[in-house]
């Protein structure tokens, strides 16, 4: 899409200050189990290879959070840290914005995958975080997404936008 074509919304989308880096990796190869990961691979349709997840949904192949915010939901639990592990999401980014890449098409690695919406907590996330754990992660549950182009994703690996994905009239929330 020509930068010309873009609603001022989408521009202002368009511009990401750097590109970012993936701090973290998890798959859930099982019920109740979680391996992190140095390195993973994405395939279109599948996910990510050894999730029990991957394929489940389309639009849910992979589950991405900002790693900053793991600092922002624990001050708000009083807590000094937070594990990434305890937030259930597949990929831990840093440096670029996660909410920015929800309506992109971005590379990590060698994959390329598309943003397919907000991913909100669930409701076992008070279990893990204690009470008032649902509200503190509302707003920083990271983001969905599907593979468009397999590859290998590994600790360290870049993150780059590309592009806005292709809207639909129904799927717009940009108010033009």
């Amino acid at each position: 899409m020509s930068t010309s074509k873009l609603s001022p919304l989408q521009r202002l989308l368009s511009v990401h200050a750097e590109p970012g880096c993936v701090h973290w990796i998890s798959v859930r190869p099982a019920r109740g189990e979680l391996a992190v990961l140095d390195r993973v691979e994405a395939m279109p349709g599948k996910g990510l290879l050894g999730d029990r997840y991957r394929g489940s949904s389309g639009s849910r192949e992979v589950t991405l959070v900002q790693f900053e915010h793991c600092a922002v939901v624990a001050a708000l639990l009083r807590r000094a840290t937070l594990d990434p592990a305890i937030l259930r999401r597949n990929i831990a980014l840093t440096g670029i914005s996660v909410a920015g890449l929800e309506r992109a098409r971005f590379r990590i690695g060698q994959a390329v995958l598309e943003g397919t919406g907000p991913c909100h907590p669930c409701s076992k996330i008070d279990q893990e975080l204690g009470p008032g754990g649902y509200v503190a992660m509302l707003g920083h549950g990271g983001i969905t997404a599907r593979v468009i182009e397999a590859g290998e994703i590994r600790l360290g690996d870049r993150v780059e936008f590309i592009s806005l994905r292709p809207l639909t009239r129904n799927a717009s929330r940009d108010p033009q």
